[in-house]
């Protein structure tokens, strides 16, 4: 019977295998959902090392994150960004001709402005002769920006740059179809118009179905929703824990908008439109309502809805970053350190969402640190089913030693540590904005705190993740 159950757990899928393992041991969070008051919490030890700069974080803003197909919808990218860097720009007073390089993080490109960093820059009025570059890295691309930021200053190269990020997933690129681009060029190259009518003779109705952008992997063309589905199975994460999470996101979302927390955020004026001065997908709403609504991937049986997963959001956010000698010498006081960071890659089917539980232990293992030592967590929630299977994976020994090669688990943050202004399922998910966010959210709350170290992290597509250890800057 052994040999047999043996074989049996060996031919069965890895998903399947983790429902088995997990369904014995059930998450249950209900009972811990609301933040509990922040602990004031003794100094422990810097974490500046030997000839090596201190890299500070002075100041960083975003414009309220709006679902998309509201205010922002008949903006471009680069206009958001603009607003962003213009909020910056006027809560630090930092002369623009300090500014050594400008880098911004966006997924989802506009064509006409791919270089949406130099674009923005010089809406913003930086001068032409500051150089800006764009980087993309899925749901991490401002964490990208960020870390490049603080390795241009760390090499010397820079002593004052901006980082940031946009996404405006209110008008996203559509394409023709191939077949109707490639028409379409060959027309343009065509030189008579016996060629031109040659090549119309060639043209089917099909041609004009058009080329939806659409949030999947293209190497294993699965939605991020379904594998979130997915995931959440194979962790036994049930709807109503998921729904119990979304809930508690919305709440705290908005408790923490309520009362001010919220500081990063600028007013913008939108053109011909309303100032908007703060994100608009906060709605905290009931348990009972939220199970009214049906599976949004996997039907009909799907655990993943639109209530428990993160919206499709319009924003951007930016960040100035310098050497820590360079700020004091211009009067600044910083607000944050940036330390350690990591980022890891693994499978993109079966482990898409799982970057945090990865890149967890190695960047606290990095630092010298341990989970006691966080006195803050600020975690991406792209789903709750997403969240909620990392904290499993991370309380798990069972998952550390068969799939990260670890002997014991790192252990899941303490929710009353966790995301307490809420996350990105309440306020938003601008792909290319939210890890200027979550780093600005982490300062802040050590500021408002007390603590001394914050942890970052996030998941992204392609089975990626990132990690940051921020330390508060001493009063």
């Amino acid at each position: 019977m052994t040999s047999i159950l043996t074989s049996t757990f060996k031919n069965l899928s890895t998903t399947s295998k983790w429902a088995l393992r997990f369904s014995i041991r059930p998450l249950s969070c209900s009972s811990q959902l609301q933040a509990a008051p922040a602990v004031q919490t003794k100094s422990k030890k810097t974490l500046a090392k030997p000839n090596v700069k201190n890299i500070v974080v002075v100041e960083g803003v975003r414009i309220p994150f709006l679902l998309s197909g509201t205010l922002y919808k008949d903006l471009m990218p680069h206009d958001l960004a603009r607003a962003a860097l213009s909020g910056l720009l006027h809560r630090t007073n930092v002369p623009k001709d300090v500014v050594d390089y400008i880098i911004f993080g966006t997924v989802i490109q506009e064509v006409k402005t791919s270089n949406v960093a130099r674009e923005a820059a010089l809406g913003a009025g930086f001068s032409d002769k500051t150089p800006a570059h764009t980087v993309t890295m899925a749901c991490i691309s401002s964490n990208q920006a960020m870390t490049t930021a603080a390795g241009l200053i760390a090499s010397g190269q820079c002593d004052v740059v901006v980082a940031g990020g946009v996404e405006l997933m209110s008008d996203v690129p559509i394409r023709h179809s191939r077949k109707m681009r490639k028409m379409m060029l060959d027309l343009n190259k065509a030189k008579s118009l016996g060629q031109r009518l040659s090549l119309l003779s060639q043209f089917r109705l099909n041609f004009l179905s058009p080329e939806l952008p659409a949030v999947a992997e293209f190497s294993t063309n699965e939605t991020m929703g379904h594998s979130a589905d997915r995931l959440a199975a194979a962790f036994a994460v049930s709807r109503l824990e998921q729904d119990e999470y979304a809930l508690r996101s919305h709440s705290l979302a908005k408790k923490a908008q309520d009362e001010g927390h919220l500081s990063d955020i600028v007013p913008f004026k939108v053109p011909g439109k309303d100032t908007v001065t703060k994100d608009n997908g906060i709605r905290p709403s009931s348990l009972e309502q939220m199970a009214k609504l049906k599976p949004a991937f996997i039907k009909p049986y799907g655990t993943v809805t639109a209530a428990n997963s993160s919206f499709l959001t319009d924003g951007a956010s930016a960040m100035l970053i310098m050497s820590e000698d360079k700020a004091l010498a211009m009067g600044y006081k910083p607000k944050a350190y940036l330390r350690d960071f990591i980022y890891v890659s693994q499978d993109p089917k079966d482990q898409l969402l799982l970057g945090p539980t990865y890149a967890t232990p190695k960047v606290l293992e990095k630092a010298g640190l341990t989970m006691n030592d966080i006195d803050a967590f600020e975690f991406h929630e792209a789903f709750s089913g997403q969240i909620l299977a990392n904290f499993k994976a991370m309380d798990s020994d069972w998952f550390a030693q068969n799939y990260m090669g670890r002997k014991i688990k790192v252990g899941s943050p303490p929710l009353e540590k966790f995301n307490v202004w809420g996350g990105s399922l309440s306020l938003g998910h601008p792909f290319g904005a939210t890890g200027c966010r979550l780093v600005m959210a982490a300062a802040n709350r050590l500021r408002k705190d007390g603590g001394q170290y914050a942890l970052v992290a996030a998941c992204a597509a392609g089975g990626q993740g990132h990690a940051m250890i921020v330390e508060a800057y001493p009063k």
